[in-house]
């Protein structure tokens, strides 16, 4: 989980994912500091268990990878269930004492301040390349720490190859093992990739949501026709 620069975990009353599925009990308020899958699952969760869940995301909307009209509908659904969501909602400062959190940050409204019990800390992870003593080893890192490797997996060393989270694409555990099959098969000497267009997506929000292939943003954004079309399932 990638922290907030004037704000470090310290696992009681600013955490990341997992500090947030170790409270003792349920906090009366909390802040979720971003608006993606992380901050959306969690933030739901607790607000069904009874916390007052306040999420603030920089962004104008929620979920930008998602098909936007299902981050429209998740957005209305969410909000039906008690979630506070503001967006636009750049943060400031975070001030910490042993009873709470005073969250400050700065919306189209102007200067807003919020006190929690807890914060969580969801706005981005990145690779855990730390320690690998790559530069001594020759193994190429992009700027934000990933391994770079081709659509193979292999990495600029001969016969080294990585996959997962701390290459390129999203970090999903079924995303990890289609790219472990595929580089067990080219070590054999088997014609093999992963077609990342088929991988599957979830959020494990109440609705839940999932999709696989490319969103209408995407499309569009590639100047690609298409037709689309919606079936109600409720």
């Amino acid at each position: 989980p990638t922290p907030l620069p004037d704000a470090p975990f310290d696992g009681e009353r600013i955490v990341d994912s997992s500090g947030a599925l170790a409270f003792g009990e349920v906090p009366k308020q909390m802040a979720v500091i971003g608006g993606g899958v992380i901050a959306l699952e969690l933030g739901s969760v607790w607000r069904r268990l009874g916390a007052e869940v306040t999420i603030l995301n920089r962004g104008k909307t929620l979920l930008g990878r998602v098909e936007e009209d299902l981050a429209k509908e998740a957005h209305r659904q969410l909000s039906a269930q008690g979630l506070d969501i503001r967006l636009g909602a750049q943060l400031t400062k975070l001030s910490v004492n042993k009873r709470q959190v005073t969250v400050n940050y700065e919306d189209a409204e102007g200067e807003q301040s919020l006190k929690v019990d807890r914060v969580l800390v969801a706005t981005g992870r990145r690779p855990r390349t730390q320690g690998l003593d790559a530069e001594g080893a020759g193994l190429a890192l992009d700027e934000q720490g990933f391994v770079v490797v081709d659509e193979y997996c292999r990495t600029n060393l001969p016969a080294v190859y990585a996959i997962g989270d701390v290459v390129r694409g999203p970090m999903l555990a079924h995303k990890a093992s289609e790219e472990g099959v595929a580089v067990a098969e080219r070590i054999a000497g088997q014609s093999s990739h992963v077609n990342y267009e088929t991988i599957p997506w979830v959020i494990y929000t109440w609705p839940e949501i999932a999709w696989v292939g490319k969103t209408s943003q995407q499309l569009r954004a590639g100047n690609t026709d298409f037709r689309a079309g919606t079936f109600q399932f409720a």
